[in-house]
């Protein structure tokens, strides 16, 4: 038996291994693309760092070499900074009261019946499945160059990996109080209301907050097509070389997510906290 486990155990690893290679051969990733590339990678980064003086660290903007010079724009940017963690909140929103419309009759056990459950699934599926810089490639279109565009293309996409996550907490809660609920003659939406929500709260909680850091660095990116936002100005300086610049608002975005991430970490222990 041990021998066969060996045998089955290589047998995979070799398939895997041929997957592998079939894979970087079909996308062209050779070594000798990568020890060509990486070089040109670190010589890029290495243009994003600012010339620093020592002497004038702490000097006025018009004194080059010093921080103040290298984030000579840091209020345009601190504001643009904002309206990309306002596009993220207000998706963030719009996605989470989608999912939660949809995740009760997209879960098997509250479904009202299996067509119900299948169209469900089948449409939160198509809403994650679309990356979200497609939703905004096509709403610039319709709407314009702007954050709605962004807010709209986040929520479309939140609406669907929300859901997901949302529907399946519920099917993981205990079904004992939705039977007494519907015991006592409460009806679909009362006993979702009082059996299940009081059980997956804290989950959905904690999933709107993960998907809020990562729809600020979606509303990052998404700027790159004119919906709003840093990420618009960043692409404005990546395409114009500016790389000292590029450097500083990549600090900025770096910072602005590292702060978000820990204010987000300590809402959602405390509401663990609170419903623990």
């Amino acid at each position: 038996r041990r021998r066969a486990r060996r045998t089955a155990t290589l047998g995979y690893g070799v398939l895997v291994l041929a997957l592998l290679l079939v894979s970087a051969r079909v996308s062209e990733v050779y070594p000798s693309a990568l020890a060509a590339g990486l070089p040109r990678v670190g010589e890029y980064f290495h243009k994003l760092l600012p010339t620093l003086h020592a002497a004038d660290l702490f000097a006025g903007a018009k004194t080059e070499g010093s921080l103040a010079y290298w984030f000579y724009r840091l209020d345009a940017w601190a504001w643009l900074l904002f309206e990309t963690s306002q596009i993220a909140a207000l998706a963030t929103l719009l996605g989470a009261v989608g999912a939660l419309l949809a995740c009760f009759p997209a879960a098997v056990n509250l479904a009202p019946n299996r067509l119900v459950y299948v169209v469900m699934r089948r449409t939160l599926e198509l809403f994650r499945t679309v990356p979200d810089i497609v939703y905004a490639l096509i709403l610039v279109w319709a709407f314009g160059v702007g954050p709605l565009a962004g807010i709209l293309a986040i929520a479309l996409h939140s609406v669907g990996s929300l859901g997901k996550l949302f529907a399946e907490a519920v099917e993981n809660a205990d079904m004992r109080p939705w039977e007494a609920v519907r015991a006592a003659g409460g009806n679909w939406a009362q006993a979702v209301r009082f059996a299940i929500v009081p059980q997956v709260a804290p989950n959905f909680l904690s999933y709107v907050l993960l998907r809020f850091e990562v729809n600020v660095r979606g509303a990052t990116v998404i700027g790159f097509v004119g919906a709003g936002g840093i990420g618009q100005e960043l692409y404005t300086v990546i395409a114009r070389n500016y790389y000292e610049e590029v450097g500083a608002i990549i600090v900025l975005i770096v910072l602005a997510v590292a702060v978000i991430d820990l204010a987000s970490e300590r809402v959602r222990t405390w509401a663990l906290g609170q419903t623990g």
